[in-house]
């Protein structure tokens, strides 16, 4: 027999507290608000036309192909059809904001910093014993063994292992500063010399220097970088008034 169980909003209000989520949620409401306040400082408007073409984006990114689909995505999300454009408005206004603040700023940003987001594409293996980490160098510049085939027998990550110790693209700033150097100053393909760091001894092949370019992706993660630093540094200076009810609290 199937079992029926009614679900409150006290029900998920105590749920928040037994998950511990509060401090996380508050944060956030704190974020919404700083947003929506420096908005409105500006002067930033959302118009009824520009509230429609995000609700029509959602909705697409969602796959919600006619009002049905919506109906059923908003009540499976618990939201109202006013939760839903309240979404909306403060998807809009938080990237209004952004490119008010920073539109013009993340080219120069980009230039003033180029450097940390130079990219290489490596391979690698991280061995402990020094003294093995130069044999293998020597035997692979040699042509007695292939990176792939060291990386294979040496690495102890598995997804590391099948791909022959290839880590992809990796950007300056991700590499710790005594590889970023070596790396840096390759002219690829080119096996590395064994570096040592707290982590192990560092077998590297810099198979490519990416020329650095401001392509769309990397404009997204510098204006989502500057934007979250300027919203924390908001953060720290807004103090919190919590006005909640201690019945629904500690119930």
């Amino acid at each position: 027999m199937s079992q029926r169980i009614t679900i409150t909003n006290e029900d998920i209000l105590e749920q928040v507290k037994l998950s511990g989520k509060i401090p996380e949620i508050i944060e956030e409401i704190v974020s919404r608000k700083v947003i929506e306040n420096a908005a409105f400082e500006a002067g930033i408007k959302v118009e009824t036309e520009e509230l429609q073409k995000a609700a029509d984006q959602l909705r697409l990114m969602n796959q919600l192909q006619n009002a049905e689909d919506t109906w059923a995505w908003l009540e499976k999300q618990g939201l109202s059809l006013d939760d839903f454009e309240k979404m909306n408005y403060s998807n809009l206004i938080s990237h209004k904001l952004f490119r008010h603040l920073f539109a013009d700023k993340v080219e120069p940003y980009f230039f003033q910093h180029q450097l940390d987001y130079a990219r290489a594409v490596l391979y690698e293996v991280i061995l402990n014993d020094e003294d093995l980490a130069i044999e293998l160098f020597y035997a692979i510049r040699e042509g007695e063994e292939s990176f792939y085939d060291v990386a294979h027998k040496y690495t102890q990550d598995i997804e590391l292992r099948r791909k022959g110790g290839y880590r992809g693209i990796v950007y300056r700033q991700d590499l710790r500063p005594e590889i970023s150097a070596a790396v840096f100053a390759a002219k690829p393909p080119q096996l590395l010399k064994p570096i040592v760091t707290s982590k192990g001894v560092h077998l590297i092949l810099v198979e490519e220097i990416i020329q650095l370019e401001l392509n769309n992706a990397l404009y997204q993660k510098i204006a989502s970088n500057l934007f979250s630093e300027w919203l924390k540094q908001q953060i720290t200076q807004v103090d919190v008034v919590k006005k909640l009810d201690s019945n629904c609290l500690n119930s």
